[in-house]
């Protein structure tokens, strides 16, 4: 698939996005009514792995309504976000303003991301649950990244398990509790259409742009296009755990997440690499 192609379909991914900004600003799943909680997202492992912040340089990609960005600004980083939606850019900027967080948000294309921020370096990069199955391009995604990272700079991916991805990430219409796989848990074969008009929050139907296009990567897949892009990685991490309950055997953990009785399987991954 050409270039060309990928702009195509990446902006009707946006547009998608656009249209899903106000239903999860509405959302339960967000509670953006209520006391933000930003750390809330975050799994234990993640503070361990990134270390300190305070005082660091920290961009969010496709950071979306900007709720984990906020967990950095209040750990004293100079935290940036950057999303391809405007929707999205201006719901973030709203809300870390309620929050009174120091937050700066950029509207852009993740392959973009060197020009959109002046050529700006990084302390730490971070990509957030649900981003890279929106990308078609790892190896063009990890040159960027270290583009964007000073030397010594770490990324911290934390993403979907591809055996979640495989299993579902969401259930679909008639599902019982049964584990079953409905799709690839290796990427390759190219983007995956799916109609979006209901996302993976509460709330009612998308109003307009329903096309979605997703591309499956496999972990192998994120390792050696970070590798090439001359990172090094030092940690890899697979959960059990997720920060809702996907299945309605799944049990709440001491950490306010979620996870299955039995089998235990991974859910979550995180990933870190140092240029």
């Amino acid at each position: 698939m050409t270039t060309d192609e990928h702009e195509r379909l990446m902006r009707a991914n946006q547009e998608n996005w656009d249209a899903r900004t106000p239903v999860h600003m509405a959302s339960r799943f967000y509670g953006l009514g209520q006391d933000l909680d930003p750390a809330r997202w975050f799994a234990s492992f993640e503070w361990d792995d990134l270390g300190k912040v305070a005082g660091r340089d920290v961009l969010h990609l496709q950071c979306h309504l900007g709720t984990e960005t906020l967990a950095f600004a209040q750990r004293g980083a100079r935290a940036v976000g950057l999303d391809f939606s405007p929707a999205s850019v201006t719901a973030a900027r709203d809300i870390a303003a309620r929050a009174r967080a120091d937050v700066t948000y950029v509207r852009a294309n993740v392959y973009d991301a060197v020009e959109a921020l002046g050529q700006r370096r990084f302390d730490i990069v971070y990509t957030g649950k649900g981003a890279l199955c929106y990308l078609p391009d790892l190896g063009r995604w990890a040159d960027v990244v270290a583009r964007l990272l000073r030397p010594g700079g770490r990324l911290y991916v934390v993403e979907f398990h591809p055996l979640l991805n495989a299993l579902g990430p969401k259930p679909a219409p008639g599902e019982g509790p049964e584990l079953l796989l409905r799709h690839d848990y290796l990427g390759g074969d190219g983007p995956v259409h799916r109609d979006a008009r209901y996302t993976y929050t509460d709330g009612p139907a998308v109003e307009g742009a329903t096309d979605s296009y997703e591309w499956m990567h496999g972990i192998d897949e994120v390792v050696n296009a970070l590798t090439e892009a001359g990172l090094t990685i030092r940690r890899l991490r697979e959960s059990d755990e997720l920060p809702w309950p996907r299945w309605p055997q799944m049990v709440r953990t001491p950490s306010g997440w979620w996870r299955l009785p039995e089998p235990r399987i991974p859910l979550l991954y995180g990933l870190l690499a140092i240029r």
